[in-house]
């Protein structure tokens, strides 16, 4: 198979859960595990769980997913967004907007990078900025001065080799850079076969999160797992990883998983119990309803957190705090 073929691939199954009526290939997103019938740490999953963060509406209609928002430190944000497999000519895109708002964005001419999926952008100390992505089943980087014209960066940050397990693919990756001066990246590895359970889940594929540490951006020395899926609350399925610096004290990583949106804290090489953060799903009754709130990426804007989120073939979404 060729790059293209292989980078296309792996959008359809990309940080998306298969579902058995989108197999045809396209990015397929799955899946809000049914409230009543699911509990977390002794709590049940519903709304009343999910009153902290409020749905909006969407910011970028269309078909994008995979939304990345980073402070350009002079009062605008930038949005950086994919474009969705069902795209005429598509190509891996990813395209950019600012804002300086959070709500109303205007998007930039051009395209910031081709078969780059999953954009993940840090600021270095010298003022440039990375972009890691995955491609063609391993992580990738790129390089820029302005955050829009990027160059390919040599090598492979991390491949699909990871010890005690067999991985299809790695992605979905999430970096921070912290103030000693260490990068730490979240990136899921794909177990090709279902987790078993004795539910029938529309998930072919069982996705874990592991995480490794580097001092320049470019190496990593992979850690071991980070958030394992393998249990009755995700059920094999968690995705679209995203740092966030909570609080001074407190670093966070979002995920979304078939129930909606979850987090754990970091501390000391340490990740904490999941936490329940987010649905959209309005039908308590839908085992899985087909467009769960998906990718999450949060910034805080004018001292209000904003969590954009895909809607697949609707565009990004955001809901506030």
């Amino acid at each position: 198979m060729d790059q293209k073929g292989r980078v296309l691939s792996e959008c359809n199954e990309s940080k998306g859960f298969s579902h058995p009526f989108l197999i045809i290939g396209i990015l397929a997103i799955v899946a809000v595990a049914a409230f009543g019938l699911l509990r977390f740490t002794g709590q049940r999953f519903g709304p009343e769980k999910s009153q902290s963060w409020q749905e909006v509406g969407p910011v970028i209609p269309g078909t994008f997913a995979d939304a990345e928002v980073v402070d350009l430190g002079d009062g605008q944000y930038r949005i950086y967004y994919s474009a969705e497999p069902e795209t005429v000519g598509f190509e891996g895109q990813v395209y950019s907007a600012v804002s300086q708002d959070g709500v109303n964005w205007k998007q930039e001419e051009g395209i910031r990078m081709k078969w780059a999926i999953f954009p993940d952008v840090v600021k270095l100390s010298d003022g440039t900025w990375r972009m890691y992505f995955q491609n063609a089943g391993v992580i990738k980087s790129a390089i820029s001065s302005d955050g829009l014209s990027w160059t390919d960066e040599p090598g492979i940050r991390i491949d699909s080799n990871e010890q005690g397990f067999s991985l299809e693919n790695v992605g979905a990756q999430s970096t921070v850079w912290l103030e000693d001066g260490t990068f730490i990246m979240l990136y899921r590895g794909t177990i090709n076969q279902p987790y078993q359970t004795s539910e029938k889940i529309p998930n072919k594929d069982t996705h874990v999160y592991f995480w490794a540490t580097s001092k320049d951006g470019l190496n990593f020395e992979k850690k071991g797992l980070a958030i394992d899926s393998r249990n009755e609350t995700l059920l094999g399925a968690v995705d679209g990883a995203e740092w966030v610096k909570w609080d001074p004290s407190e670093m966070r990583v979002y995920v979304w998983s078939y129930a909606g949106v979850f987090h754990v804290t970091y501390k000391d090489g340490t990740f904490s119990e999941l936490n329940f953060d987010f649905t959209n799903n309005k039908d308590s009754m839908a085992k899985f309803a087909p467009n769960p709130p998906s990718d999450p990426t949060l910034a805080k804007i004018n001292g209000k957190w904003f969590m954009y989120f895909g809607q697949h073939t609707k565009g990004i979404y955001y809901a506030t705090y």
